[in-house]
């Protein structure tokens, strides 16, 4: 079959509740005489053969998710799934399923709208509720068979809840269980254990508050502990007794709040030990157990919150220094569960958590903890998370508290530097808990979080104190693994090995390749690409004067490609920037150098780091840097003039060479950006300001002879230059009109001939603001074109127009 929206994979969940597939096929539906009923079936797309033949039954619950999965359980403990390859086909088997069973298709559960028989209305109509047999132990078996029959109608779970609520059924079953026990009848036990899973999945919370109880809890463990299908019973009540204790790091006074504590435990183990998984269906019918655990941690919260004497006695041993270390880590795992738990707060009960945190002094209470707790891994991961939760709630709140601290503590044991300090010295040797502070410092300098009012701002105040109090710590590694080494009188050589680790040296800087080391220096040069791409002068200014970038491509030798990589992306950030500033420290010290230099290391290996350095020449090519441009053609390009399979250095050279042939010829650079517009024809402002300079000249000022129009760089077609010389007429002739016997009387006095305007075009190059222009203002002055003494001209002008005027 070729129909891919039929097209499915047949899963079956297995004893470990985890999902077996059975082989991909193709699924259709129709009669089967065998079955004598509506069938899905499922034939191998391979050879054919029969995957699946399941008969659609009108009291089975089909589940329809994530638009291409349908989910039904056939018999206990056996659950089925088909995953579609397209949503039109779920679509259609879906709609078979709900035409079977009489269902709207629009649902994703049929079970939840099964329909009772008109019978079982009747009898719902005249039984006010559901009767449970008499609680004793000849009957357990009756009763464990009404609860399992009950749980498929949703209105018969609902009888059934009320039933036990009613009567008191679940003491009287708890009872009944200490007999069983006392009396060793397994199969008494096996039939109470599924009484009592099945009053969990009825989840109601009134059952749940009796079943938890202080009286019960225990027994109800106790029934868990004898499932059917282990040979043996498990260990619960013992584990919770004898291996589980309750630890007052600070003595708890509240009794209430002692047994919402101990209840809240236990629960929890029920659910996440006791309880076998549930499957598709059961994990819906627990969201009550969840909801029950979840407010108990509320009020847990909540009530410690409110007792102020017991954070205050809390607070105060956390900052002894006379609390001896197994105190010190036993009060800092509190801290972190209770922060823990308040994640379960709503918004605005988690801003009056960690307010009263803050107003009981937690953060230096954290300067504390790291600084006793420097040499126990668990005490620094512990104090990890408490400031994760506290920069992840508020990162201004952490940010003004280290300014604050600035004022009166010295740079080492600012809160700060640290965590910075921890960051350094993780010992892990995958540092996990490097990478957890990392990340809680970039949200710290991300600006993007940062709060900016009317009277300060929060970037600029912090960025200053973070750079001159801080930067110097995050990058002591950095400048400590990339030392500069004095000469030798034997020649350097790339790799050195040691007994302790391998070290490279290049361009006369050295530094440990272990991968530890590595790992640590990869994460700081990740910080300083998040600055340099979201820090303006900040970073700019650092950079520069502590020469971070040679620094850094020093790691370009690395062994390990991951360092190599983030040396690169440092650098490819700054170039993407297009700053003049960095441009010049780039070219000044010679900074491509040792990117070339891994490049032509890298050989003929396609990898990252060949595509990672080709990248950034291409963006120098494509974005024209000019600078750049010239830089690595005039310096570089000898050793990069072989590499023939991308053209991107070869592009480089065409452009530096077009760069140069614009400066050597300015005219012709001319002509080019005239090309590029698609017509001969200067901006139009530029002709209105050369408009308005000559008819703000004042005639009186104008020697007796030609006015000539400056001439223009850019050629103009008839069109172009009509307008002009229209208006100019135009104005002329209103004036001609006003002083006509003015001129006329002058013309008369002096005796001179009546001026001529000439107004030549040329495509002469435009002179400079400094020079006279090249046409004279006297018609007799030699060279003049067209005056009367400059006699037969020996070149006809240039694309020249001229236009004679006499009064």
């Amino acid at each position: 079959m070729t129909d891919t929206r039929r097209r499915v994979k047949v899963y079956t969940l297995n004893e470990d509740r985890q999902w077996d597939d059975r082989g991909t096929g193709h699924v259709s539906s129709g009669y089967v005489e065998r079955l004598k009923g509506m069938s899905l079936l499922v034939r191998a797309e391979s050879d054919g053969s029969l995957l699946l033949e399941s008969k659609i039954n009108p009291n089975t619950a089909y589940q329809k998710q994530q638009d291409t999965l349908i989910v039904w359980s056939e018999a206990e403990n056996y659950d089925l799934a088909l995953s579609f390859q397209e949503k039109a086909g779920c679509d259609e088997i879906w709609e078979k399923i709900c035409q079977v069973q009489g269902k709207d298709p629009s649902v994703d559960i049929t079970q939840e709208l099964i329909d009772e028989s008109e019978e079982e209305r009747f009898e719902d109509m005249s039984s006010p509720g559901l009767e449970l047999p008499p609680c004793e132990l000849s009957r357990l078996e009756e009763v464990a068979e009404l609860v399992a029959s009950s749980l498929p109608s949703p209105l018969r779970r609902e009888k059934l809840a009320l039933a036990l609520e009613n009567e008191g059924y679940i003491r009287k079953l708890l009872e009944l269980f200490r007999v069983c026990e006392d009396l060793e009848n397994r199969e008494g036990l096996h039939h109470l254990y599924d009484i009592i899973k099945g009053i969990f999945l009825l989840n109601r919370t009134a059952l749940f508050e009796v079943m938890f109880s202080e009286e019960c809890i225990m027994d109800v463990i106790g029934c868990l502990e004898f499932d059917p299908a282990l040979p043996q019973p498990r260990r619960h009540r013992e584990f919770l007794t004898t291996t589980a204790r309750f630890k007052e790091v600070i003595p708890i006074t509240d009794p209430e709040l002692r047994q919402k504590i101990h209840q809240t435990y236990r629960v929890q183990y029920i659910q996440d030990m006791v309880l076998p998984t549930p499957s598709v269906f059961e994990e819906n019918m627990l969201s009550t157990l969840h909801s029950f655990i979840f407010f108990n941690k509320v009020e847990i919260v909540g009530m410690l919150q409110d007792d102020e004497k017991f954070l205050t006695e809390l607070f105060a041993q956390l900052t002894d220094e006379a609390t001896d270390d197994d105190k010190r880590h036993e009060l800092v795992n509190f801290l972190k569960e209770f922060c823990a738990f308040s994640q379960t707060l709503q918004p605005q009960n988690r801003d009056a958590f960690f307010k009263t945190l803050s107003n009981m002094g937690i953060l230096p209470a954290l300067e504390v903890i790291l600084v006793s707790g420097m040499d126990d891994v668990q005490v620094r991961g512990a104090a990890t998370d408490i400031f994760s939760y506290l920069v992840e709630y508020n990162p201004s709140m952490v940010r003004e508290f280290v300014m604050q601290e600035s004022q009166q503590n010295d740079d080492d044991i600012l809160l700060i530097n640290l965590i910075i300090e921890h960051m350094i010295c993780d010992t892990d040797p995958e540092l996990g808990g490097a990478v957890q502070l990392m990340g809680l410092l970039r949200t710290l300098v991300d600006p993007e979080n940062m709060l900016a009012t009317a009277n300060k701002t929060e970037k600029t105040e912090f960025l200053s104190f973070f750079y001159k109090h801080c930067m110097h710590v995050l990058t002591a590694p950095l400048l400590a693994n990339t030392t500069e080494e004095k000469p030798k009188s034997d020649k350097y050589s790339w790799y050195t090995h040691t007994k302790q680790s391998l070290h490279v040296s290049v361009s006369g800087f050295a530094f440990l390749d272990d991968f530890q080391t590595c790992q640590l220096l990869a994460l700081i040069v990740e910080l300083l690409t998040f600055c340099v791409e979201h820090h303006t002068y900040h970073i700019k200014n650092y950079i520069i004067n502590k020469d971070i970038l040679r620094r850094v491509l020093v790691l370009t030798a690395s062994q390990h490609a991951f360092l190599a990589l983030c040396s690169l992306r440092f650098m490819r950030k700054i170039v993407g920037l297009k700053d003049e500033f960095y441009n010049r420290y780039i070219m000044r010290n010679f900074l491509f150098e040792p990117v070339v230099k891994a490049f032509l290391n890298n050989g003929s290996r396609y990898n990252l780091i060949n595509s990672a350095i080709i990248e950034m020449f291409e963006y120098v090519r494509v974005e024209d840097v000019k600078s750049l441009t010239a830089h690595i053609i005039e310096n570089y390009w000898k050793a990069l003039e072989d590499v023939d399979y991308v053209q991107t250095f070869k592009g480089l050279k065409l452009r530096y060479e077009q760069q140069r042939e614009r400066q050597d010829n300015p005219k012709l650079d001319s002509m080019r950006s005239i090309l590029r517009n698609h017509r001969f024809r200067r901006d139009a402002r530029t002709l209105e300001d050369e408009e308005e300079m000559w008819f703000n000249t004042d005639e009186d000022d104008l020697e007796d002879g030609e006015a000539v129009v400056p001439p223009s760089d850019k050629m103009k077609n008839d069109e172009d230059l009509m307008d002009p010389i229209s208006k100019f007429m135009e104005r002329k002739k209103l004036k001609e009109t006003e002083e006509k016997e003015v001129l006329s009387g002058k013309s008369s006095l002096s005796g001179r001939q009546s001026p001529s305007f000439k107004l030549s075009f040329s495509s002469s190059p435009k002179p400079s603001l400094s020079s006279p222009p090249t046409a004279s203002l006297h018609p007799g002055s030699p060279g003049s074109p067209g005056s009367p003494g400059s006699g037969t001209r020996s070149s006809p002008p240039t694309a020249a127009v001229t236009t004679k005027v006499s009064y």
